[in-house]
């Protein structure tokens, strides 16, 4: 990969990882689209819990994971929230990273075609250096379409 490829992809892992790190504890504590729609119905205090009405929000039940190390946007253990949730996000960034990664890599071009330092074949499979000479170090080989290009750029 060129220097300037691996810049860009430093440079986009340091904005996601600030974004992750620190934006993320500005988001909103409000409930989004979905957790609202299905509080519609149910009256809620000021820290969301149902207090009355009805809803579907009400049949909810807790997650599998919910006692996991990064459950609830932060890392248990970690008292601060500002820190435990900038953790979290970050924890986040370095996996997806690594995992995308891991994905390029195995599906990296493995072959392909051969650049202009690469060895290639000539009129039915002689292998030449790039100069023109045979692999064996015997007389050059050329084709035709060689040939008719020195011969235009002769005249």
């Amino acid at each position: 990969m060129k220097n300037r490829s691996w810049a860009f992809l430093a440079g986009g892992l340091l904005v996601a990882l600030l974004l992750a790190g620190v934006v993320s504890n500005y988001a909103s504590s409000h409930p989004d689209g979905l957790d609202s729609s299905l509080l519609k119905g149910c009256t809620v205090d000021a820290d969301d819990t149902i207090v009355g009405g009805s809803c579907p929000a009400q049949q909810a039940k807790d997650h599998e994971l919910g006692d996991s190390p990064l459950a609830d946007y932060g890392v248990r253990g970690i008292e601060n929230s500002f820190v435990s949730t900038g953790l979290s996000g970050v924890l986040g960034v370095l996996v997806t990273f690594a995992v995308g990664a891991g994905g390029f890599w195995l599906l990296r071009r493995r072959g392909g075609t051969p650049t202009a330092g690469d060895e290639t074949t000539v009129d039915g499979g002689t292998p030449t250096d790039p100069d023109g000479t045979t692999a064996a170090g015997g007389e050059p080989t050329t084709s035709d379409d060689d040939t008719r290009r020195r011969a235009d750029a002769a005249s």
